[in-house]
């Protein structure tokens, strides 16, 4: 009986953190939607989650691509369909690897950020200052957090796509002697926009998991400076295993959407 309490008591507090989760998220998006609108912060946040990751994903993105050729052409080869290296590296680009990726990257670098930084602002007693001064703290910490990661996770993706898509082109024309005619016209013949689409979308919502888990945590943190460490590790924990989970619930959903 009592490993069933246990176990009960467990699905309890899992329930009651995913409501009080709902909540907060709903309450950010509320604010962000409600003036006083925050464009400084948020600008501010945007070059915090866009600019200042881009660096990372650009590197993530070219290797990407470069060994998804060099991979690709090892099972191409085997009978001569060299020319499908572009398109399929592509696809999967666009599709999964892209938004995954990116999201991944981001979490680690933005994530664990906006947990850390919140976390010390709750054990501090400065989001505390803000509820005392009738400021909003969700309204104005937590929405140009989010709406940033939301915005600017889909940009940096297209830029993984870009650059994946020329780590794929150098390794397959210039290494594996593959024309750039046909590599060109491969993607153009099997790559549609409904595949970029459906990957922005991914994306978007990818930003929205991370950065409300990311504030989320941050503003729920305790226990001083060891309750921030706890706190940003389980915010880039939560987050990732959210982000590939979500990925294969909305790749369900969007398959119809490529396929079409």
């Amino acid at each position: 009986m009592n490993a069933v309490s246990r176990l009960g008591a467990r699905i309890i507090s899992v329930v009651e953190g995913v409501g009080r989760y709902v909540g907060f998220l709903l309450r950010s998006l509320r604010g962000g939607l409600l003036p006083p609108y925050r464009v400084r912060i948020l600008f501010k946040q945007m070059h915090f989650v866009g600019v200042e990751s881009l660096l990372i994903v650009m590197v993530t993105g070219i290797f990407t691509g470069m060994v998804f050729a060099v991979q690709a052409n090892i099972g191409f080869s085997r009978f001569g369909a060299e020319s499908l290296i572009g398109a399929i590296v592509t696809l999967s680009l666009t599709r999964e690897l892209a938004p995954v990726l990116t999201a991944l990257m981001v979490n680690g670098r933005v994530g664990s950020a906006m947990a850390a930084e919140l976390g010390t602002m709750r054990v501090t007693e400065q989001i505390d200052a803000l509820d005392s001064m009738a400021v909003d703290a969700h309204q104005y910490l937590a929405a140009p957090r989010i709406l940033a990661a939301t915005l600017m996770v889909p940009a940096l993706t297209m830029v993984f796509n870009v650059v994946g898509v020329i780590g794929c082109w150098y390794v397959a024309v210039k290494q594996l002697s593959v024309t750039p005619g046909a590599f060109q016209a491969r993607i153009e013949w099997w790559v549609d926009p409904d595949d970029l689409l459906g990957g922005m979308i991914k994306s978007a919502v990818f930003g929205l998991i991370l950065s409300s888990v990311g504030c989320y945590k941050g503003f729920t943190t305790s226990g001083g400076a060891e309750g921030v460490g706890r706190a940003t590790t389980t915010a880039v924990v939560i987050s990732g295993v959210l982000i590939l989970t979500s990925d294969y619930f909305m790749t369900l959903i969007l398959a119809p959407l490529s396929v079409g």
